[in-house]
């Protein structure tokens, strides 16, 4: 009796780049890269959720569009985050999504999603350093600055 089984292959590359970009250092700073970054003709529209993916210098590897919803949410599957999280070997990570309404508020459900998300990072030593909360005029609303990070 043959048994196969799928070949599993993990890879990942770096680029140069990260070593020459400058560290997140507040969220004001990582909101205006992800709305500089956003897709213009869809942030009015429809939510989407990113992370943004950082080294252990707070320096971004890159950002990754995670889910695009509707006009009043999208899901997120936990698993399929840290997939990418733990493929990109980041050790830190900064949750975002866009609020189509300009309501920089966060839902409970917002609320919900990221206290779950802190948790599972907690058992792979990834801090989650904040949650934003991108309008389509580009305001946002940050977490951590708020104290519900």
């Amino acid at each position: 009796m043959k048994s196969k089984v799928n070949e599993i292959q993990i890879s990942y590359r770096e680029k140069m780049a990260t070593l020459k970009s400058e560290p997140i250092k507040s969220s004001e700073h990582a909101a205006k890269l992800l709305y500089k970054n956003w897709d213009k003709n869809t942030i009015g529209l429809q939510e989407t959720f990113k992370i943004l993916l950082l080294n252990n210098s707070n320096k971004v590897k890159g950002v990754y569009p995670l889910s695009t919803g509707g006009i009043t949410g999208t899901l997120v599957d936990v698993r399929i985050l840290f997939a990418i999280v733990l493929k990109t070997l980041s050790v830190g990570i900064l949750l975002a999504h866009n609020h189509p309404s300009y309501k920089t508020e966060p839902s409970e459900a917002d609320k919900r999603l990221t206290d779950k998300i802190k948790q599972a990072a907690q058992l792979f030593d990834v801090r989650v350093l904040d949650h934003l909360i991108i309008t389509p005029n580009g305001e946002y609303y940050s977490f951590a600055d708020n104290g519900l990070l």
